[in-house]
């Protein structure tokens, strides 16, 4: 199997797997327990967290534990309830629906067609705004130092999901001047239903989830110590194997694939920015060809891609994304987004190029749609 899905998850790393095993094998307590089992679940939780907070480059104090991504998505939004907020327009939707549920007013940032927000472009007279560090359809890598310049001046704080990027791109929350950050562990090769949010120490918090004192009483709920230390040793093997540098490598398959794409599939354009992007994502359009039936195909061939955000998986509604960048909804149903990883080889990438040039070709053949040849 040829596996292009890597910005949906990620597999689980073996060293992450042994991890966890060992966890589980041990005699261990409630982490908010006071006896002995208690205190080992505790101790291999602040070591997760001590690592976790290394590879952002935070306080392991400024590190909260939540059952995902969206989870931290959350606690931010339900912080600034009630507040006026301004957030980019293709910010996951866990971002964007949870903002406009709970916010006074929540204004949307306009992006270019390449999936950049100008920082020119900060309201002001906004309590908080939320920018992404990189978009998980385009691979867009925003100016986030940059808003957060703005925001500064705004005297308004300044969340930034780094799901997609984390281990991908240098991250470090003092560099950026974030006051909150979302990262997830099975973006890096970590168990899924483990996350956590960064707080920049002073900066607002409100708890989502209340009724109990664990992560020092900012979410409660019993401690998931096994996802926690996988998570932990996701981020050391992050970290220790810099991971960084070897997405670079990546990154060269990645403009092959892109390259070939372009020169073998008839009416192929690039969605992704040329610049500014994440090394691993590549997101290309094929007129007169539907996403889904592409993916469906390629599923058949063995080759796993996506349409779009995982999340969105069965909405037949076209990327948000996509119609924020490019207004068009026939290059939005037409769309695939390729992500490849660490474990991505050249013969993933000859396999999938022996597929998707026929099966595009044979579904433009039976399209009712009408080819524009001067988008080719």
């Amino acid at each position: 199997m040829t596996y292009l899905d890597y910005a949906a998850t990620t597999p689980l790393l073996p060293v992450v797997r042994e991890k966890m095993l060992e966890v589980m094998n041990l005699e261990l307590g409630n982490a908010s327990s006071l006896h002995t089992p208690g205190h080992h679940a505790g101790a291999i939780i602040e070591d997760a967290r001590a690592e976790v907070a290394q590879l952002i480059n935070a306080d392991p104090s400024e590190i909260i534990f939540t059952s995902g991504g969206s989870e931290a998505n959350n606690i931010v939004s339900n912080i600034f309830a009630g507040q006026d907020v301004a957030t980019s327009a293709i910010e996951h939707p866990s971002v964007l629906e949870s903002l406009k549920a709970r916010a006074k007013t929540c204004r949307i940032i306009d992006v270019n067609q390449q999936g950049f927000v100008d920082p020119a472009d900060i309201p002001e007279n906004v309590n908080l705004v939320s920018a992404m560090l990189a978009n998980n359809e385009l691979g867009s890598i925003q100016p986030i130092a940059e808003i957060a310049k703005r925001c500064k001046n705004y005297n308004t704080f300044l969340h930034s999901d780094a799901t997609q990027a984390l281990g991908k791109i240098h991250i470090d929350v003092k560099e950026l001047g974030v006051d909150y950050l979302t990262i997830s562990a099975h973006k890096i090769g970590g168990p899924i239903g483990i996350g956590a949010l960064y707080v920049r120490k002073s900066a607002p918090y409100k708890p989502l989830i209340i009724g109990g004192h664990q992560e020092n009483k900012r979410r409660a709920g019993t401690s998931n110590t096994l996802l926690i230390a996988g998570f932990g040793a996701a981020a050391k093997f992050a970290r220790e194997q810099k991971t960084v540098d070897q997405y670079q490598k990546v990154a060269k398959l990645r403009d092959q694939l892109a390259e070939r794409i372009l020169k073998e599939v008839p009416y192929s354009s690039l969605n992704s920015p040329l610049e500014n992007r994440l090394p691993n994502i590549l997101n290309v359009s094929f007129q007169a060809a539907e996403g889904e039936s592409i993916q469906l195909y390629l599923d058949a061939e063995d080759v796993i891609v996506s349409t779009g955000s995982a999340c969105a998986a069965g909405d037949i509604q076209p990327s948000h994304v996509l119609m924020a960048t490019r207004h068009d909804a026939e290059v939005a149903h037409s769309s695939i987004r390729f992500s490849l990883g660490l474990d991505t080889t050249q013969a993933d990438i000859d396999h999938a190029m022996t597929a998707l040039p026929k099966i595009v070709t044979r579904l433009q053949g039976i399209s009712t749609i009408k080819i524009k040849e001067s988008n080719q």
